[in-house]
């Protein structure tokens, strides 16, 4: 272990993942608190009816999103290590040019959509009108610019300030609400605001960041990449990855609802919340991992040694995790949601199994990303998602929720198996090129 801290690369991934885990950790819990308040609150039916709102708007953001804080980190993390700001520039503008127009187009067609499927999950017509509000978010909610310049600048540090203000403010919003026995339309309106309000902050910092370092002036969105060889293939690659991943959750929640009713989906939601409070700590790593190993010689073993001590150190803090989650989980959602929540115990013991092995491979997809083979984490999504629509609906409807939860674990299951067998046969290439 001592050789491990002695590692300046492994000691900057437990820096910057440690800025990013204090943010999550308060906004786990902030975000359960919220959950609780407006299970409370609402009741299971419309608190269902509120996930649902907030699922139709992820999963278009996730289906429109470029993922284009991985674009900056692919090719402005290098330019600005060999001090070549136009470079970064030219990356970064390409950038704000995807997250502009897709966030535009993707909010168009989620409003010009909703009337022709909301009725198909369950969205009753007085609703359409705050499921419309909803979606005028995307043009923010698909925004990842912001995150790729202070993740390429090393300022871990702000991402984690802001990542605290939203899940706060909703909670003590949600607090207010449930206090003040509000109805519906009030629960989805300080969504709305805390979301957008979220976004804007990022843009605050990451607008500041580059001016204080003489970078903004340059930066323009711009579709061109002459630059940035293989940018299109790339951010294309990612983008179809990042949409399937993201838009897996909430059109899951969909399907629940459809399958079963919002009630249903509303404990699908809650026990999924749970298990992917736990994977959190395997999200921050996997997203300090990806910068870290940009600067790593793939012709050396760092890059892999990294990449296993990562997993390690995942992997304990999974199981800690998902202990304390088998002993106290059952009582937990009782005394946080509710008695009526005591559902979803089965379904989030079931998902923590995909749980448990998707935090120990969380250097993955970074890894990939990395060996320039960004294809495989997409067809490995895809084949997941496959897996997930395939089986969902005759395992919900013989075992309900569980069978959902079920469904989804076994298309997490197929992704990480068909990502593995990909980043083996390159390390395996990896050391006939060393020979």
């Amino acid at each position: 272990m001592k050789r491990w801290f002695r590692d300046t690369h492994f000691r900057s991934l437990l820096k910057n993942s440690s800025y990013l885990a204090a943010s999550r950790g308060v906004a786990a819990v902030c975000g359960i608190a919220t959950l609780a308040f407006a299970g409370r609150g609402l009741g299971l039916a419309m608190f269902g009816m509120l996930v649902l709102i907030h699922s139709y708007a992820q999963a278009a953001s996730g289906i429109a999103k470029f993922q284009s804080w991985q674009l900056i980190i692919r090719y402005g993390g290098p330019a600005l290590a060999r001090d070549d700001p136009v470079a970064f520039q030219h990356a970064t503008g390409f950038a704000f040019a995807l997250d502009v127009s897709s966030g535009i187009l993707g909010m168009l067609a989620a409003i010009l959509l909703l009337p022709l499927i909301g009725k198909w999950f369950g969205l009753p017509d007085q609703y359409f009108w705050l499921a419309m509000l909803y979606c005028t978010l995307l043009p923010t909610m698909a925004a990842a610019t912001p995150t790729g310049v202070l993740r390429a600048l090393d300022r871990f540090d702000l991402i984690s300030w802001q990542g605290t203000i939203s899940p706060i403010a909703r909670s003590i919003l949600a607090l207010t609400a449930f206090l003040m026995g509000l109805d519906f339309p009030w629960y989805v309106l300080i969504w709305f605001v805390t979301d957008l309000g979220g976004d804007l902050f990022l843009w605050f910092f990451a607008v500041r960041e580059l001016r204080r370092r003489k970078l903004l002036k340059g930066i323009k969105p711009a579709f061109r990449t002459d630059a940035l060889p293989g940018a299109w293939r790339f951010a294309i690659n990612v983008n179809l990855t990042s949409s399937l991943n993201a838009a897996r959750g909430p059109i899951a929640n969909l399907l629940v609802g459809v399958l079963l009713s919002p009630a249903a989906a509303g404990l699908y939601r809650v026990a999924h919340r749970l298990a992917d409070a736990i994977d959190k700590p395997a999200d921050l790593l996997g997203k300090a991992f990806f910068p870290e190993v940009m600067r790593l010689d793939f012709g050396g073993k760092k890059p892999w040694k990294l990449m296993l001590r990562g997993a390690a150190l995942a992997a304990s803090i999974g199981l800690i995790a998902a202990l304390v989650m088998v002993v106290a989980g059952r009582p937990l959602l009782a005394t946080i949601f509710g008695a009526e929540f005591v559902g979803a115990y089965q379904p989030l013991l079931i998902m923590l199994v995909a749980t448990l092995l998707t935090m120990i491979a969380f250097p993955v997809i970074p890894m990939l990303y990395a060996l320039d083979q960004a294809h495989v984490p997409l067809i490995a999504k895809a084949l997941g998602a496959v897996a997930l629509l395939a089986s969902l609906a005759p395992l919900a409807s013989q075992y309900g929720v569980n069978g959902a939860a079920l469904a989804f674990t076994i298309g997490s299951l197929v992704t990480l198996a068909a990502m593995i067998v990909a980043l083996r046969r390159e390390y395996q290439r990896a050391l006939i090129s060393r020979h």
